[in-house]
């Protein structure tokens, strides 16, 4: 743990608008408690940003001693990069302003903001953007790993939707990033995550979404599930761009349109949205439903805010969190039969195995046209595990990683940045493929003394 002289805090106290947070202070376990409980690392020093400025000070203070620095958004990370130990945090949760102008259909996102916050803005004028799928996660972290979710499929990643970017570099400059100011910091930070600076404010083009979608669970018994995933990857290859379904494996929650009997039981299911016409939605999903007898389903028009937050009781914050993720071309036999196997004996009832479809708009953009390379890929795994004691890390981490090794060679190699571990730095360039060696040069552009290294770290060239 870093020491800090009183005059040096009380200096910077001066400086700031926002709170300055010291060990055993009231508010700092507060502001380093983030989403997975695995993480229960602690800052000498904590800085609650209220403006950009509080960012610059803050990055100055950094700097000028030496301090391990990290940045917390919404603190979502399952790496938990958000938070230091015995360094200085930089929180910029309470910075969660959404800016919408519908007549230009762009939005002004601050640092801070949640999907949340960025959905309850755009859905009042019926917009949106690609996002994730969880409505506690934070914009900043999320889009610049890349950022995909329900709306990918139709309008490509989140970073395809980035207009422009103000980034606090290492040397404390405020720059504009866009394809017309900063072309390559730009390039950077779209997949390049928090490697090359501190995003103040992230400008998005915005769609015509909702503010009503079709949209639904279909859950079906578990002992059909290698059929089932066949029957649903020859079925997406012949669905429209409005309609995203992906696949889930996990013990059935006590949802209200399942039997009782059903609850805690293994399922297979398969949420779904689709975008634009209702009728032609209903149609679309009709073989879906046929794929199988369905334990239950719900399916009907709500409002796409409510759909954003329907995973939220499944990713509550508080529980321990372990992921282990893949790419995808294909679902091939062989790792169908690998995925059935290993869903079949999860380590425990919150777990789950999930399959994101992410084809269309987002594989149709160069791979050396963002930081974020896997443009060739149409399925994202991930394995969540999920449980509350740590005396059981063991045996849920090791569980995840048999899965992982048992299904590597049917995968593509890469892997989505925002999904790595804090075990997983080795698969670092895995996750920019031939971007990679680019990215290092900037890295030494931008931040040669590696000031930002708290993330799936790029280094500097030597």
């Amino acid at each position: 743990m870093v020491s800090l002289q009183s005059e040096v805090v009380s200096e910077l106290r001066s400086k700031v608008k926002g709170e300055v947070l010291l060990p055993g202070e009231s508010g700092y376990d507060a502001a380093r408690t983030i989403w997975n409980a695995m993480i229960d690392r602690k800052p000498a020093i904590i800085v609650r940003c209220a403006a950009v400025e509080d960012i610059v000070h803050s990055l100055a203070l950094g700097r000028d001693h030496g301090l391990l620095v990290s940045v917390k958004g919404a603190g979502h990370n399952i790496a938990g990069n958000a938070v230091c130990d015995g360094g200085l945090m930089i929180d910029l949760s309470a910075m969660n302003s959404v800016q919408v102008d519908p007549e230009t259909r762009r939005a002004n996102v601050a640092p801070g903001a949640t999907l949340a916050n960025f959905d309850h803005e755009a859905q009042r004028y019926g917009l949106a953007t690609p996002l994730g799928i969880n409505s506690t996660t934070g914009v900043a972290g999320l889009t610049l790993g890349g950022g995909f979710g329900w709306l990918t499929r139709k309008y490509g990643m989140t970073v395809d939707n980035l207009i422009s970017a103000d980034v606090i570099t290492a040397d404390g400059i405020l720059l504009r990033a866009s394809d017309q100011e900063n072309q390559e910091l730009f390039w950077a930070i779209r997949g390049g995550g928090g490697n090359f600076g501190v995003v103040t404010n992230f400008e998005f083009k915005l769609h015509s979404v909702g503010p009503e979608v079709l949209s639904g669970l279909i859950v079906f018994p578990f002992d059909q599930a290698q059929d089932l995933l066949k029957k649903y990857q020859e079925y997406v290859d012949q669905i429209p761009e409005e309609l995203s379904v992906w696949a889930v494996m996990r013990h059935a929650p006590p949802l209200p349109f399942l039997p009782p009997e059903v609850h805690g039981k293994m399922v297979v299911v398969f949420p779904f949205i689709h975008l634009g016409d209702i009728e032609e939605g209903r149609r679309a999903i009709e073989p879906l439903r046929n794929f199988a007898q369905p334990y239950g389903e719900h399916i009907g028009l709500q409002p796409f805010t409510a759909w954003q937050k329907t995973f939220d009781p499944l990713l509550a914050p508080g529980a321990r969190n372990y992921w282990k993720s893949h790419n995808f071309v294909t679902l091939s036999d062989g790792a169908i039969e690998a995925l059935v196997a290993y869903a079949g004996r999860l380590p425990g009832p919150q777990c789950e195995i999930f399959i994101g479809l992410i084809s269309g708009q987002a594989n149709r953009v160069a791979p050396e046209a963002t930081a974020y390379a896997h443009r060739n890929i149409k399925y994202v795994l991930n394995v969540h595990c999920r449980w509350e004691q740590p005396q059981d890390d063991t045996r849920f981490i090791s569980w995840a990683r048999e899965f992982f090794n048992a299904t590597a060679s049917f995968a593509t190699g890469g892997v989505y940045v925002n999904f790595l571990t804090q075990d997983e730095t080795d698969r670092t360039q895995a996750a920019y493929g031939a971007n990679y060696k680019r990215l290092v040069q900037l890295k030494q552009t931008y931040d040669p003394n590696n000031l930002f290294r708290m993330n799936q770290n790029i280094k500097p060239s030597l």
